[in-house]
């Protein structure tokens, strides 16, 4: 479902309005689980699918697809300080990003932007995990 969310914010962001086929199109899936899944985020209270105009995410859809973005964000940046190869990466936020806790994630958060501010920490870090 947060993967879903994901996407319909991006959507939307990007586009201004976020279709099941588009949906399918970026997940790789058929239209036809995206609107199983629509109906459930629907009943949950997490989309409002006006059908045949598209989707809009809810005030706690916006909050909850928010919150995942800002999760891959952080985790992005992060193994991006890295020299980590851009394939390697997505892959591994996209599995790490589902078992990561608030805390964890605030804490890496605050990681994430001491060693944006002070370069010199990324190296020796960097010259660290290399040896």
């Amino acid at each position: 479902m947060e993967d879903y969310l994901e996407q319909i914010f991006q959507l939307i962001q990007g586009k201004g309005y976020a279709r099941v086929v588009d949906i399918a199109e970026r997940l790789g899936i058929s239209q036809a689980s995206v609107t199983n899944m629509i109906k459930r985020m629907d009943t949950e209270g997490l989309v409002i699918h006006e059908k045949y105009r598209g989707l809009t995410l809810s005030e706690r859809g916006e909050e909850v697809a928010r919150y995942i973005v800002r999760r891959h964000e952080i985790l992005k940046r992060l193994l991006d300080m890295f020299g980590i190869d851009g394939e390697t990466v997505h892959r591994d936020v996209e599995g790490m990003e589902h078992h990561i806790s608030s805390p964890t994630l605030k804490a890496l958060d605050g990681l994430v932007r001491l060693l944006e501010s002070e370069p010199e920490l990324v190296e020796r870090a960097r010259r660290l995990s290399e040896g």
